[in-house]
């Protein structure tokens, strides 16, 4: 089975799993599967309706089944096959998470033609926070880099 191959048969697997999880009403049709060396390691489907959990993206689902089956936080050597295009949050989690790739169905602008926009968090992103649309407000500063140089000066961290 060719790479190609592959990304098609998973990718389906996720396309399923948004099918799933739209269809029973846990959420907004989306989903995912993390793959490595072949086998699934993890799956997530939208949750956030039926959780109550705004971060339940499909996305984050899976890589927290990922994580916890494979017993680590990071996911070097895998492959994250998602129906859609992910959403800022989702693209941080990716990141912190380290997948080697991520394949994916949909795009951003079909998932805003069925009113998922995330535009707005895009653009959001790129100002400076004074011009937010959400206030955001700096105290305490010094007390709580207290804990940060705490954390630099830490020999038995673990680092990631």
């Amino acid at each position: 089975m060719t790479e190609h191959d592959s990304d098609k048969l998973f990718l389906g697997q996720a396309i399923e799993m948004a099918a799933y999880g739209m269809r029973n009403n846990e959420g907004g049709p989306f989903g995912a599967v993390i793959v490595k060396d072949g086998i699934i390691v993890g799956r997530g489907n939208n949750k956030v309706t039926s959780t109550n959990d705004p971060t339940a993206h499909a996305e984050v689902v899976a890589i927290r089944d990922a994580c916890k089956n494979l017993n680590t936080f990071q996911l070097t050597g895998c492959t994250l096959y998602t129906s859609c295009e992910p959403c800022p949050m989702c693209l941080a989690a990716i990141y912190w998470a380290r997948p080697d790739r991520v394949v994916y169905g949909c795009s951003k602008e079909d998932a805003a033609a069925i009113e998922f926009d995330d535009a707005f968090i895009y653009n959001e992103i790129q100002l400076a926070i004074s011009d937010r649309k959400m206030l955001m407000q700096q105290l305490n500063r010094d007390e709580a880099k207290k804990v940060f140089d705490e954390w630099a000066a830490k020999v038995d961290k673990t680092s990631y």
